[in-house]
């Protein structure tokens, strides 16, 4: 879809039942991990070699150092693949960690859903409820002659929906040339020393628009991990640990890897703008690379999440699922069909589409921290409708297919984007060409 791929770009700048075992069992080793033939579930195998020999190709012309993709459906793995190097040396291995960066905002949004399920908060609750530091909050209108912003206040609070659906009218600091983000960028919110100070920062910050009238990618899944805090008396890798990576045996999964697994995870690289090739990453969003192998002051619900390719891949299981895996219920299926329901309002959704080419329409819309696809043939693609899908600043992605009980995820490790056709377009593309038999 366009508009994850305008979101990947400025970072770097409802479900079917399963019909067969989980995709691993925990205990089971990443390399272990048993594929079956793909005509079994549907695909023809001459057609899914043409993913795997892309993604090969994308190596190849050393677009990214090294990848991993994961294919599963009706529980069953199609194809698990790893490509290039970890490191420009040693082969990429299953159980490679990567920083998935905003592909932490899904899971922020289910720890979000519990609580709401807990009713520790209702979409319409005015964020304030819960920030009190967000009362007076203003709307930048413009510039006046001393070069300083001018504002008005805002008509009403944020609510929750909107928080939830990059629609309050928050910055982030990715934009180059928009003034919100640059006061971002001036005031290092995104190098906050937790996430109290984070919450400061932004509440002396203009809006960019009233809240509910536009949509723009924003730092409100932090905001969302502070929620998650406040509402649960619990750190945010905490109660992420306690009631989703726990119970879902995402044992790699968490805000940073520890000195035992360090060496396991993948080297990240970056655009160098004046050559556009691929360069040992030194710079992220204005500070240094972070260290991920220590563990951080501030929990980013936005971006700070590492994690494997098999270890998502339960997690997007279990959202393919409606909630739950291998007898944990992290939600009820509900929940999950509200997740992933459009609520962007219509008048945005069009001036939206206007702007940015048809990214956002009546048939591409955005939930609960995730993107939907409402109708996917009027979208211009051929994936099935009710997807939910993201990615991440260095290139990873994902998505969950309900209407065709699959899930796809992608493991890269470049900021700025890979040097060529979108990933995530290309291996849906490759990936439905391929499911020739969806009946079966």
């Amino acid at each position: 879809m366009r508009a994850m791929r305008l979101a990947a770009v400025a970072m770097a700048a409802a479900g079917l039942s399963l019909a067969g075992p989980a995709i691993v069992e925990a205990k089971t080793p990443a390399a272990a991990v048993k594929t079956v033939a793909p005509e079994s579930v549907g695909f023809d195998s001459a057609r899914l070699k043409k993913l795997d020999d892309y993604m090969a190709g994308v190596i190849a012309q050393k677009r990214v150092a090294g990848m991993t993709t994961l294919l599963v459906r009706h529980g069953k793995v199609v194809a698990f693949n790893t490509y290039g190097t970890m490191d420009g040396q040693s082969p990429m291995t299953k159980d490679a960690i990567f920083r998935i960066y905003s592909m932490s905002k899904p899971v922020t949004g289910v720890a979000m859903m519990i609580l709401y399920e807990e009713g520790k908060w209702k979409l319409d609750d005015p964020v304030t409820k819960f920030i009190p530091e967000f009362r007076n909050l203003k709307v930048m209108t413009g510039v006046g002659p001393d070069g300083k912003p001018t504002t008005v206040p805002v008509t009403r609070p944020p609510t929750m929906r909107e928080i939830m659906s990059h629609t309050a009218g928050f910055g982030y600091g990715l934009q180059i040339r928009e003034p919100v983000d640059k006061m971002f960028r001036e005031r290092g919110v995104l190098w906050s020393a937790d996430l109290p100070d984070m919450i400061g920062k932004v509440a002396d910050i203009p809006l960019k628009f009233q809240p509910g009238t536009d949509w723009s990618y924003s730092i409100a899944v932090d905001i969302q991990g502070y929620l998650v805090e406040k509402l649960s008396g619990q750190k945010l890798g905490d109660f992420m640990q306690s009631r989703i990576f726990g119970p879902l045996k995402m044992t790699d999964t968490g805000f940073y890897t520890g000195a035992d697994k360090a060496s396991r995870l993948a080297k990240l690289y970056q655009t160098d703008i004046r050559t556009w090739q691929m360069v040992p990453a030194t710079e992220l969003f204005g500070g240094a690379v972070p260290d991920y192998t220590k563990k951080p002051t501030l929990e980013s619900g936005g971006g700070g999440l590492v994690s494997t390719t098999v270890d998502y891949g339960r997690f997007a299981q279990m959202l393919l699922n409606k909630g739950e895996l291998d007898g944990a219920r992290i939600l009820a299926p509900a929940t999950v069909e509200l997740m992933g329901t459009n609520v962007i309002p219509k008048p945005v959704l069009e001036t939206l589409s206007a702007k940015q080419g048809g990214s956002f329409s009546d048939a591409v819309g955005f939930g609960m921290d995730v993107m939907v696809v409402n109708d996917a043939r009027k979208a211009g693609s051929i994936s099935g409708d009710g997807e939910m899908s993201w990615g991440g600043a260095a290139g990873t992605w994902f998505w969950v297919d309900p209407t065709n009980d699959l899930y796809f995820v992608g493991m890269v490790q470049r900021l700025g984007g890979t040097g060529g056709e979108d990933l995530q377009i290309m291996s849906r593309l490759l990936t439905y060409q391929a499911l020739v038999k969806p009946e079966n």
